[in-house]
């Protein structure tokens, strides 16, 4: 498995404030903020982002309220989408307009006042001291975050799923408060919709050796969700199923494939047992065991050519990629 170099800041090893001290001066910070009805909340947050960032971007996420124009009013520059589309089209909206701005880190937050600006400089001097390529802001470094404790359970499921799939080791792999460096950012082309979008991240990782660590945040939890925690949580489980499908298809079909062949197999051996018992044939168990060995052997050999496939895709395109990063 090709797992990329993770690395942690805790309290113990670098105080908040050292960190923030230790931050360069000279830099372009562009803040990006997907964003879909918050015109209660989001021109607080610009305000707030604003004494921390060279440029801020709200994309208005075909909201139906007045987002845009108090984002608009408070000093960011708003990038409006005609239609809802998730937070992975506003997020890719949004890094694609930071590109312009010849950023030295790029900073992705929520508009729902759950992140807190004042931490921004922590978050983006481990980019800046070219320590990595990702920053993920982390509520379960140093448990600063009251976080319900039905989250914590859903996320340290994802954490374990997540790094399953895609190799990459996160503490917190559903945050939303993160930063990037400008190699990062051109990479971060999304396949998954707005739920997934975090996860999808550690695919990339992975896929590009961008490197990625986790720096201790604060989520303010002060607003009710907008939608279902169960519901948004299987459509998370939903997602990385599908990546792993899409990025690792011959860990997620090899795998699967395997574990239906090894079933295949005790039914097998339970067939051979009974008939040394009895002898007996157990028509019922052998087709069980031929079904299920038959599945298994598919399931391998799908992800294989598809591994294989995809592999030859990737290099046809790299050259074109390249080309597109440089």
């Amino acid at each position: 498995m090709n797992v990329n170099p993770h690395f942690s800041i805790s309290p113990d090893t670098k105080p908040r404030k050292q960190l923030a001290e230790e931050t360069p001066v000279n830099f372009n910070v562009v803040v990006v903020i997907p964003a879909y009805n918050e015109a209660r909340l989001i021109g607080s947050v610009v305000l707030q982002v604003r004494d921390f960032a060279d440029f801020t971007i709200v994309v208005d996420d075909g909201s139906d309220d007045d987002t845009a124009t108090i984002a608009e009013a408070a000093g960011a520059k708003v990038v409006r989408l005609a239609e809802n589309g998730g937070k992975a089209a506003a997020l890719s909206a949004g890094f694609k307009k930071a590109l312009e701005y010849n950023p030295d880190v790029v900073v992705a937050m929520d508009g729902d006042g759950q992140h807190v600006p004042m931490e921004l400089p922590l978050l983006i001097a481990p980019i800046l001291r070219f320590e990595a390529d990702i920053a993920i802001g982390s509520r379960y470094l140093d448990n600063r975050s009251k976080v319900p404790t039905h989250r914590i359970w859903g996320h340290r499921v994802f954490n374990l799923l997540t790094f399953w799939a895609s190799g990459t080791r996160v503490t917190d792999s559903q945050s939303g408060y993160r930063a990037f460096s400008p190699r990062a950012v051109r990479y971060l082309s999304f396949n998954s919709d707005g739920f997934s979008v975090e996860s999808e991240m550690q695919f990339i990782a992975t896929e590009h050796d961008l490197k990625v660590l986790d720096v201790p945040i604060t989520i303010l939890y002060n607003e009710k969700p907008k939608r279902s925690v169960w519901r948004q949580g299987l459509r998370v489980l939903n997602g990385v199923l599908k990546m792993a499908g899409q990025y690792r298809p011959l860990l997620f079909f090899g795998g699967s494939g395997s574990v239906v062949l090894l079933g295949g197999f005790f039914w097998g051996l339970k067939v051979v047992e009974i008939f040394s018992r009895t002898q007996v044939l157990a028509a019922g168990y052998a087709m069980i065991s031929v079904l299920l060995s038959v599945i298994g052997m598919l399931l391998i050999s799908t992800g294989v050519i598809l591994h294989s496939v995809r592999a030859l895709i990737l290099e046809f395109l790299e050259p074109e990629k390249d080309r597109v990063l440089q």
